[in-house]
């Protein structure tokens, strides 16, 4: 858990972002359930795509989820980082997620990464959901020098940066 907030008091975070495809609100232990079910029906494309060379979410439980979105919501209220769940507009369907962490990388602010279900990946929504983060954070956010882990530079050129 980081300590210092990753924006600045005066910045109103935003709450809500919706395209014509998506609707992105703050995720909460209310999301555990469908959350849940979009993990573990992605779970291969999340350890390989998402989570290169990790285990997560390999014998992740209902319970555990329930705990780390739990700690995800007590670090949006602290704004210390932000993770957003992408649902549809009906809000039936968790479609996957976006977080915002700080970074310890010298000259980045914070480090932005994403997912989206399996099933929803050949109908082009991991490209949309990029596009329209990358937009937001551009337009919306008070970051200076973001990165994209796995989008604008590889997992592995990103890990290799660490301190």
């Amino acid at each position: 858990m980081y300590n210092k907030p990753l924006v600045r008091n005066d910045f109103k975070v935003p709450e809500l972002l919706e395209t014509e495809r998506v609707r992105l609100r703050p995720l909460t232990i209310n999301d555990a359930v469908k959350d849940f079910e979009a993990v573990m029906t992605s779970e291969e494309r999340l350890r390989t795509v998402y989570n290169p060379g990790g285990d997560w979410p390999l014998r992740l439980t209902l319970e555990q989820n329930i705990i780390e979105l739990g700690w995800h919501q007590t670090e949006f209220q602290l704004r210390t980082s932000f993770a957003y769940t992408v649902v549809s507009l009906d809000e039936s369907e968790v479609l996957g997620c976006v977080y915002i962490y700080p970074t310890r990388i010298p000259g980045y602010d914070a480090e932005i990464t994403m997912w989206v279900r399996q099933s929803r990946v050949e109908e082009g929504l991991d490209e949309h959901l990029f596009e329209t983060v990358e937009h937001w954070i551009n337009d919306s956010w008070p970051l200076k020098n973001p990165a994209y882990p796995g989008r604008r530079i590889s997992f592995e050129q990103w890990r290799a940066l660490a301190p």
